[in-house]
């Protein structure tokens, strides 16, 4: 299929909502003005109807093989994730910043006040992207304790094996598949002591589902499986609550913008680079935030407005710069290294 260039400026978008929305709740910028990007849970589920829509066509790259497949995956992501990792907890051993920012919006907080307890764990499980099939009594929080940013990579991963083991199944009874999987575990599966995280792949099944529905649709066809997963996905998220029923419909919008005139704004440029940037900017922003305010909140000596003012652009700009040199530096080499291999993978069967 044709790149859809139109969503990778909305990829572009929905990283720098993230990032904004990690970011505001450690000023003293007004509620009214933090408030819009107090959803960046429901970004994320967009990222993840953005992989259900483009990582099928990735497979059929591949003539379906599930190996090479996940190899290129792991070389897609991985040589960004470890160094963003590591450098995460390095950062966390440093200190916290918390207690020198007063001013911070209590519950709206994204860093943890330092390693958590059998911290080696939580390492090893960052390490292998299990962590979010850990329920929490086994390993508290163990999804954002090391890297917050990573509980999705984990969830996306758990797709990536999901797909590739079935991927000879047919994309509209995969879709619905996913869709009955969010429908029993949000509906039937039982609060208690194994509960799992929002970054178990049941939790955001329906989001999956309607990636793919949207590719059948956008082949030209598959709409009435499209019309059930979004229908679905709306009724799931009213169920939940958070918000979550915007999820969908802000989808649909995505949909439309591929086709109608307006659409065009997402093939702006600065919005494609940032696109291009999103993967390493989502990973990196956390860290960055959090390095800078261990500097930043003890000069600000407990004035807010200070900090705000020095902390906000830095950190906005220090993101940005460390995730476009970790694209142009880690991320488009590794996508060569899976260009030269695509070849030999697709050859492969006919030579056999």
């Amino acid at each position: 299929m044709q790149r859809l260039t139109r969503m990778d400026g909305l990829r572009g978008v929905l990283a720098v909502y993230v990032m904004l929305g990690h970011a505001l709740p450690f000023t003293c910028l007004p509620g009214w003005m933090a408030a819009p990007f107090r959803h960046g849970e429901a970004a994320v589920d967009l990222f993840f109807a953005l992989s259900g829509l483009v990582i099928p066509y990735s497979l059929a790259r591949f003539g379906g093989a599930f190996g090479p497949f996940m190899l290129a995956r792991a070389k897609r992501l991985l040589p960004v994730y470890f160094p963003v990792l590591a450098a995460a907890i390095f950062i966390t051993l440093l200190g916290n910043p918390l207690p020198a920012m007063p001013w911070a919006r209590a519950g709206s907080l994204f860093w943890s006040p330092g390693l958590p307890p059998h911290a080696l764990w939580h390492v090893l499980a960052h390490v292998l992207l299990v962590q979010g099939l850990i329920p929490q009594n086994i390993l508290p929080y163990a999804y954002v304790t090391l890297l917050g940013p990573a509980w999705s990579l984990s969830t996306e991963w758990q797709f990536y094996i999901l797909i590739g083991l079935f991927a000879r199944s047919r994309t509209g009874g995969l879709a619905l598949a996913l869709l009955a999987l969010a429908a029993a575990y949000h509906l039937l599966w039982p609060v208690g002591a194994w509960q799992f995280s929002r970054a178990f792949l049941p939790s955001a099944a329906a989001f999956f589902a309607l990636g793919l529905a949207s590719a059948m649709a956008l082949r030209g066809g598959g709409w009435a499986v499209f019309g059930a997963c979004l229908a679905g996905a709306c009724a799931l998220g009213a169920i939940s609550g958070m918000g979550k029923a915007l999820v969908p419909l802000a989808w649909g919008v995505a949909m439309l913008a591929q086709r109608q005139a307006w659409g065009t704004l997402l093939e702006h440029k600065t919005l494609q680079y940032l696109g291009a940037i999103s993967y390493p900017l989502y990973l990196v922003n956390e860290p960055v935030q959090r390095a800078l305010a261990l500097v930043l909140a003890p000069l600000a000596h407990g004035n807010a407005g200070v900090f705000t003012l020095l902390w906000l652009p830095l950190a906005v700009a220090a993101s940005l710069a460390l995730a476009a040199a970790l694209h142009h530096g880690v991320e488009r080499r590794f996508m060569r290294v899976n260009k030269k291999l695509l070849p030999k993978v697709i050859a492969a069967p006919a030579q056999g």
